[in-house]
């Protein structure tokens, strides 16, 4: 009985998070747009760049076709002239010669961060003092960038970032990583800034000025970190500056992914997460939308399995009572989706939410029992600070 009611007590907190949760991302203007945008200062664009796939170059083409006022340059970074993302930039330099594209060729690594070793190398051609970072497989609609760089009109804006959605979840496993980023992560996000100020940047989109970037000391200073966007913001807001975020959504496509491939990325977001706020990620495991739900149900079934059927009806409501919160969670969680989304698309694929929960459940434990991550086919050791070691003999 006292576990039932711990089961019972959890799974009431976790329903009731989840309600602050969706409630928090209602109040937030979702996809809304400027009116105004006679604010159109000139824009460098930053892209590291490694590879290519199918959604390669319709992602950097949505950047060249901006609707926008100002004078744009677009910097594309990879390691090697050989790099077939290479190819990929010179047709659409070919195709756009009225922008200014260049591929920049960059040198050996110069930390653990490829990414970030590339940034460095770019960070001395940029033309304009506003920055745009975005990752490479971010599209964006052709009115991005005159939403986002709007809130730095306000000097104490530091930096602007936006949510994004998984656009192609094209597996089962990708349609499972797709509800913990379209409808959780997002969400979250909001949630934690009910409390207080945003202190972190989300990686898809980053917009910053070049004093920022020189204030907390370049590039340079995140060369060993992993999550290189977490601290560009953290860093940024620790020197009195906010961090906004502007309501229109950008897309991620990424390649396929199997339930192995999908498990590696989400148990290296948990361990990032876990090493970057490590408080809130312990806790976070309360606002699980039903896995206390259902070992509620579960706990229930056993124990009516147990008893005579006269003492089974009784306690019905220990029964239908978790189920329902089950439910909710699914609902909530689906409307989250489509409220990012604006499409349906995955409702069939509710089902998949009381599975996500378990799973996130295991990769909570799983954050807290290991140090080492794969990232970008290279293993690494991720350190109490955020920083990353090489890593090439072993992995977990």
């Amino acid at each position: 009985m006292i576990l039932r009611a711990i089961l019972a007590g959890l799974a009431v907190l976790g329903a009731a998070l989840a309600l602050w949760q969706w409630l928090a991302a209602r109040r937030f203007p979702l996809h809304q747009r400027i009116t105004n945008r006679s604010f159109a200062p000139p824009v460098t664009l930053l892209k590291s760049l490694k590879g290519c796939d199918a959604a390669t170059e319709d992602c950097l083409r949505s950047w060249l076709q901006q609707d926008y006022g100002g004078k744009v340059q677009a910097l594309f970074g990879v390691a090697s002239a050989d790099d077939p993302v290479s190819g990929v930039v010179r047709r659409l330099i070919a195709e756009f010669p009225e922008v200014d594209v260049q591929l920049v060729v960059c040198g050996p690594a110069r930390g653990t961060n490829s990414k970030i070793s590339k940034l460095i190398e770019m960070a001395v051609l940029p033309k304009y003092e506003t920055l745009v970072i975005s990752d490479a497989d971010v599209r964006v609609p052709p009115d991005l960038l005159a939403n986002v760089v709007a809130p730095l009109q306000d000097d104490d804006v530091g930096l602007v970032n936006c949510f994004y959605r998984l656009a192609n979840p094209s597996t089962l496993a990708m349609q499972w990583e797709a509800i913990s980023i379209n409808a959780d992560f997002w969400s979250q996000v909001l949630q934690s800034r009910s409390l207080e100020p945003l202190d972190f940047a989300l990686g898809a989109v980053m917009v910053t000025r070049r004093k920022q970037l020189e204030e907390i000391g370049g590039f340079e200073s995140l060369v060993n970190c992993l999550a290189d966007d977490f601290q560009l913001g953290n860093r940024i807001a620790r020197l009195g500056y906010r961090i906004e975020l502007c309501p229109v959504v950008a897309e991620c496509w990424d390649p396929s992914m199997d339930w192995h491939a999908v498990w590696k990325h989400q148990l290296r977001w948990a361990r990032t997460i876990r090493v970057c706020r490590p408080a809130p990620y312990f806790f976070s495991i309360l606002s699980n939308g039903s896995v206390w739900a259902i070992f509620w149900l579960l706990c229930g079934l056993v124990w009516a399995s147990m008893q005579n059927p006269v003492a089974a009806n009784h306690d019905w409501w220990a029964l239908i009572v978790p189920a329902a919160l089950i439910v909710f969670r699914i609902l909530l969680a689906a409307d989250l989706q489509h409220q990012l989304t604006k499409s349906w698309s995955h409702a069939r694929f509710a089902w998949l939410v009381p599975i996500r929960d378990l799973l996130q459940a295991a990769l909570w434990i799983c954050a807290f029992a290991g140090r080492r991550i794969e990232w970008r086919g290279r293993r690494f050791i991720l350190r109490p600070d955020g920083t990353l070691v090489a890593d090439d003999n072993a992995l977990s």
